[in-house]
């Protein structure tokens, strides 16, 4: 008796952790959807509303210097994958290899991430559509793509992936983002690990509605341009 006692009970512990897994599953996978379904509507939106904004900017980009008028770079999505991420040029168009150059010439202590003021790369249009974010709008193509969310940690360079620490991979667990909780907070003026720290804190505590509030805050950050460069 006492043995079938036991064994219902068991059962039913078993029944209800597996009803708690299966409701747990199907909270995160609705939430997935729906981000993905903001992701395609709002990136469309944004890119028939913005049409004029793309073909000016290209059309300044070509008068103002030689090169291509888009910048691709390989960027390292979700669980490691490798993707192109486009943007609008912003830098001549040998930036890469002057980089190289700066980085062998410069003796002080190196960050994780490459950044500095005054970048001697960066065209005069280039510094002004990086001062709100326009060079960042063809990125709406690679959301369109699924391999960008609109919101979500900044997609980071091999190069950069390759010094992480266990630590900072974790920003690598969830889909790159057009924006994140450190693009609102001050964005370039923020250190390598307070940028890392509010990428954690955002994959800790992501929601539809954490989502729904750092885009409205980015609108601001954006129009106002502070700490970009």
């Amino acid at each position: 008796m006492n043995k079938t006692c036991s064994s219902n009970t068991n059962s039913g512990e078993s029944t209800k952790k597996g009803f708690k897994l299966f409701l747990w599953q199907f909270t995160v996978n609705s939430s997935h959807f729906i981000k993905r379904v903001i992701d395609l509507v709002l990136s469309l939106f944004l890119l028939l509303l913005l049409i004029l904004i793309f073909v000016m900017t290209a059309l300044a980009i070509w008068i103002d210097s030689p090169g291509p008028i888009f910048f691709r770079q390989t960027r390292v999505g979700r669980k490691g994958r490798n993707f192109i991420l486009y943007k609008f040029r912003s830098m001549v168009a040998d930036a890469e290899s002057m980089k190289e150059e700066m980085i062998a010439d410069d003796s002080s202590p190196r960050n994780v991430t490459f950044k500095m003021k005054n970048d001697p790369r960066i065209t005069k249009m280039g510094r002004f559509i990086r001062r709100f974010s326009i060079d960042e709008l063809p990125q709406l193509f690679n959301v369109l793509k699924g391999e960008m969310s609109l919101v979500g940690p900044r997609p980071p360079v091999p190069e950069e992936v390759e010094k992480y620490s266990p630590d900072d991979s974790k920003r690598l667990l969830v889909k790159p983002g057009m924006t994140c909780l450190w693009q609102i907070s001050g964005r370039s003026e923020l250190s390598f690990k307070d940028q890392v720290e509010l990428d954690k804190q955002y994959i800790n505590s992501q929601s539809i509605l954490l989502d729904i509030k750092i885009l409205l805050k980015t609108i601001p950050a954006v129009l106002t341009g502070r700490g970009a460069y």
